[in-house]
């Protein structure tokens, strides 16, 4: 891991790829992961973690799969969500945005559970930053 300052604003500009997230840094077992959004996700649960988002830019929606039916929270810059482990969701962004998430090292962005996974989604566990 670097032992120097980020600017995620760099680390940003230094990849273009949507729904790919890269791994900035860790913390603990955790890897803090920023990614490029635009369009739709899919619907997906991660049993066994919760999912932490933080919108840096844009505005990103996530819809919920809930006992009580179905809502979606519209997060905007600054704003942020913790989807709760085992909860069905599935993340857009209808104007694009740039997020961070906090997630267990070795997490799935596709989940445990996942509807098919369309081409313009990275199913991995995070990408190295490139420097």
């Amino acid at each position: 891991m670097n032992s120097e300052p980020i600017a995620l604003s760099r680390a940003l500009a230094s990849f273009d790829a949507l729904w790919s997230p890269r791994i900035v840094t860790r913390v603990n077992d955790y890897d803090v992961r920023i990614a490029k959004v635009a369009g739709e996700h899919l619907w997906h649960v991660h049993d066994d973690t919760d999912e932490f988002f933080l919108v840096l830019d844009g505005e990103l929606h996530i819809s919920l799969r809930e006992p009580t039916g179905e809502r979606t929270v519209k997060l905007t810059q600054g704003m942020v969500f913790t989807v709760p482990r085992g909860a069905e969701h599935k993340p857009y962004a209808p104007t694009g945005a740039a997020i961070l998430l906090f997630e267990p090292t070795g997490t799935p962005t596709v989940g445990d559970r996942h509807d098919e996974i369309p081409d313009h989604v990275d199913a991995t566990t995070g990408h190295a930053l490139d420097s």
